[in-house]
């Protein structure tokens, strides 16, 4: 049984309003599975191709003409990052026929890898991001352990052996970095990319060292920040960006760094089933990033996710922004009894007295920690997310 997308109405929302949609995201996110079913929904004849076929390439050749022919049918092309010249194309053969629900591109890749597409297309393309699976997605049958430990990837969560389910983690990490890295313009050795992948594992939900990156790996610092932009266009890694105030506190800024799937980050240690994970030393940092991607992955478009850390120590995990305007304060803790310190309500306090979420991992109840901060738990989150009206419907 296939699991619905929370993605899927979006996608037919934004067909119905702009003639082309960009369904962006890793590889093996689901982004081919979610598009063929929503074919049988959408009121119209669908091709679709694949540039990883040599057949549907072929088709291409003189794809304007092809195009033409077809005005009439939605076009699906799968693999868009592989023809980024299409682009200008697009753009020539939409404005000859100005409607909605022409063409869906996917893709695994951000729009400034992608040719400069936002540029060639703009104002007739939308961009939509799918993540690995998020926990409303799968919480009428499955907990949220599994989850956490194994990732969200479709067929790697779905998969009931560990073992294997990992070892198919070891597979997509290798094939990202001898394969999918260089297919976006990333040349540099397999070996010195693994490398800098374990050193941002090691690094996880930390503030960013890229000197210390750099003279670990023996790469210029700038090398080493391209490298970080590729990995960040091919949703690989977050870099969350600290939230500055008009207070005159001296604040962090630089970023904190994530791999974004835990269950990528977990194969990086080695660690393959729960026992494993209950003895990991970074556990906390783990959880902190998975509760973040889940988090973010859910947001309304024009609300922003940011932390906050001043020079004192004063410190918040998730800040999110609605335009300018802070809404909500989120503090993931891994215990159920978690200890607050008054750091909690200065960070409240700076940011425009704003509310705080304490997320713990699974508190039986929510209970007011002082009237500013409430302690909820992982999968009641999402319900007060809801209420201040921040996540996709």
């Amino acid at each position: 049984m296939e699991l619905h997308r929370h993605i899927s109405s979006s996608i037919i929302r934004y067909l119905d309003n702009f003639p082309c949609v960009a369904l962006l995201g890793p590889r093996q996110v689901g982004k081919t599975t979610t598009v063929k079913m929503l074919q049988a929904q959408i009121q119209k004849d669908s091709i679709y191709l694949d540039l990883e076929s040599e057949e549907d390439v072929q088709k291409l050749i003189y794809a304007e003409q092809y195009f033409n022919e077809r005005q009439d049918k939605l076009i699906i092309i799968d693999e868009i990052q592989r023809n980024p010249q299409l682009f200008p194309l697009l753009r020539s053969v939409i404005d000859k026929k100005r409607t909605n629900g022409r063409f869906i591109l996917l893709g695994s890749a951000s729009p400034e890898l992608l040719a400069k597409s936002s540029e060639t297309l703009a104002g007739r393309i939308a961009y939509l991001e799918m993540h690995p699976f998020v926990y409303p997605e799968i919480s009428n049958q499955f907990i949220f352990e599994g989850l956490w430990l194994k990732g969200g990837f479709p067929n790697i969560f779905r998969q009931h052996d560990l073992t294997l389910s990992f070892e198919m983690k070891l597979q997509f990490i290798q094939t990202y970095l001898e394969r999918e890295l260089p297919i976006l313009g990333l040349s540099a050795s397999p070996v010195l990319l693994k490398n800098l992948l374990r050193m941002i594992a090691h690094a996880q939900a930390q503030i960013v060292n890229y000197s210390e990156i750099s003279k670990a790996l023996g790469v210029e610092v700038n090398t080493i920040k391209r490298y970080l932009d590729y990995f960040e266009n091919a949703f690989l890694i977050r870099r969350l960006q600290p939230y500055f105030t008009n207070s005159k506190k001296r604040i962090v800024k630089s970023p904190k760094i994530f791999i974004r799937d835990t269950g990528i980050l977990h194969a990086l240690f080695n660690i393959e089933n729960k026992e494993d994970l209950d003895g990991f030393i970074g556990k906390g940092n783990s959880w902190e990033s998975f509760v973040i991607q889940q988090i973010v992955a859910l947001l309304k478009p024009g609300v922003s996710p940011y932390f906050y850390r001043t020079q004192d120590g004063t410190e918040l995990d998730l800040v999110l922004v609605k335009g300018v305007q802070p809404i909500l304060g989120i503090e993931v803790k891994l215990s159920n009894a978690p200890t607050l310190t008054k750091g909690l309500t200065i960070a409240s306090q700076d940011l425009e007295a704003i509310p705080i979420l304490v997320v713990t991992h699974s508190v039986s109840e929510d209970y007011n920690f002082n009237p500013t901060i409430k302690v909820t738990s992982f999968e009641r989150v999402f319900d007060h997310l809801k209420a201040y009206n921040l996540l996709i419907n």
